[in-house]
């Protein structure tokens, strides 16, 4: 039956052209964005898996740069360890020199002190980005090496820790260096932390030899904000009968001289190293005390070390072994781990570069194969126009049974 109110034809013609239009439009799509997914409305599913692995993807970045970061600070900390028992080895070759009695041991001992100084100075600037590992300043540092996810979608962070070397010839111990005589002072042996109000805070400590005397080498640090100050005691500091007077008069000088605006600090006479501080400022004040006691770091025992005498000479052979089999050791734990560091490192870089081939089978367009199909849409389109029009002209053949 033919109808001019019903072109079911046309009807035909035109859903077709429109679901040609709408994959012309898919195909242009991918095209245009080189993804088979681009939006969630595209695959929602897809999409919501391909935007948590895209997030996983960044987190590895960073832990990439975490690794770059604690390899760097292994590798100095290694190579400041092999440096060590370098010069070490070249100690030993004076000490054992020394043991020959036709020598000039005063001059032998001259070249093991600037040795030992060497050796110091190394230690001092082994850092990277403020961390050392060799001064026995931490025992340990923890390096970000991963992001586990779980079947839940949970995500737990790991960490590689890396064990502290203490090659240094000072360490810290619980010597009962600090008393606070006020509530706000918290002292654990060693270290003293207190915090001072603005405008009137107050607090006091004491620095006294309370566990056992002073001895030469023996340092002092207060920290008031984020400044520092320190105190060494010398052989004739520790000779007086005063010693803690004499430390504690120097920080004060020391602290005077960083001009901290509204701080006053005064040495109480009435009791052996006694300070007093004052906050009269509008900041408040954070206060740490620190003390490193000579001789007892990793290789605290290099500091006994004296060849100007024959027993002196005899007594460091059996010293500087023991020093070197620290050094040699740290060397090849500080080696073990930044190997461990750089295998993960590799992991992580390949486990990126599968997330990112993961990704892409998931979301990227087939460019083959869309070109393939564009071609195909174009010509279907072209024929669904045609078909459309034809369609349309089958009502005019209705006008020839009326004429």
């Amino acid at each position: 039956m033919s109808s001019v109110l019903t072109n079911n034809g046309a009807m035909v013609a035109l859903s077709t052209l429109k679901s040609i239009n709408s994959n012309l439009a898919e195909v242009q799509n991918q095209i245009s964005t080189g993804k088979r997914v681009s939006s969630a409305k595209d695959n929602s599913a897809v999409w919501a898996i391909s935007k948590v692995m895209e997030a996983d993807v960044q987190g590895f970045k960073a832990i990439s740069d975490s690794l770059s970061l604690g390899q760097s600070t292994v590798a100095v900390a290694r190579n400041a360890a092999e440096t060590v028992t370098d010069l070490l080895t070249q100690m030993k070759g004076k000490i054992v020199a020394a043991q020959e009695g036709n020598v000039d041991r005063s001059k032998i001992n001259d070249d093991v002190t600037a040795l030992k100084d060497q050796i110091n100075s190394v230690i001092s600037a082994a850092q990277f980005n403020g961390l050392n590992l060799v001064d026995g300043s931490v025992a340990t540092a923890s390096i970000l090496a991963s992001l586990d996810r779980d079947s839940a979608g949970n995500v737990t962070a790991s960490s590689i820790t890396v064990t502290a070397q203490d090659l240094s010839t000072g360490g810290y111990t619980a010597n009962d260096i600090f008393s606070g005589s006020s509530t706000g002072a918290s002292t654990n042996g060693d270290t003293v932390a207190f915090a001072l109000d603005a405008a009137g805070g107050n607090e006091q400590i004491a620095i006294a030899e309370n566990g056992a005397a002073f001895v030469a080498g023996d340092k002092v640090s207060l920290t008031v904000g984020d400044q520092t100050v320190s105190y060494t005691v010398t052989a004739d500091d520790a000779a007086a009968t005063t010693t803690a007077d004499i430390v504690a008069v120097a920080l004060k000088d020391k602290i005077d001289g960083l001009g901290i605006s509204g701080l006053t600090v005064d040495y109480d006479s009435s009791a052996p190293g006694t300070l007093n501080f004052t906050n009269s400022g509008s900041v408040d004040l954070t206060v740490s005390g620190q003390f490193t006691n000579a001789g007892s770091g990793g290789l605290g025992a290099m500091a006994g070390i004296d060849v100007s005498t024959a027993s002196g000479a005899q007594s460091a052979l059996g010293t500087i072994e023991t020093l070197i089999s620290t050094a040699i050791d740290a060397a090849a734990a500080f080696g073990s781990v930044e190997g461990r560091i750089s295998t993960q490192a590799d992991f992580i870089s390949s486990l990126t570069d599968s997330l990112k081939s993961g990704i892409g089978s998931l979301v990227d367009a087939n460019m083959e194969e869309a070109s393939a199909r564009l071609q195909a849409l174009q010509v279907q389109q072209q024929l669904g126009v045609q078909s459309l029009s034809i369609a349309n002209q089958a009502p005019q053949t209705i006008l020839s049974l009326f004429r």
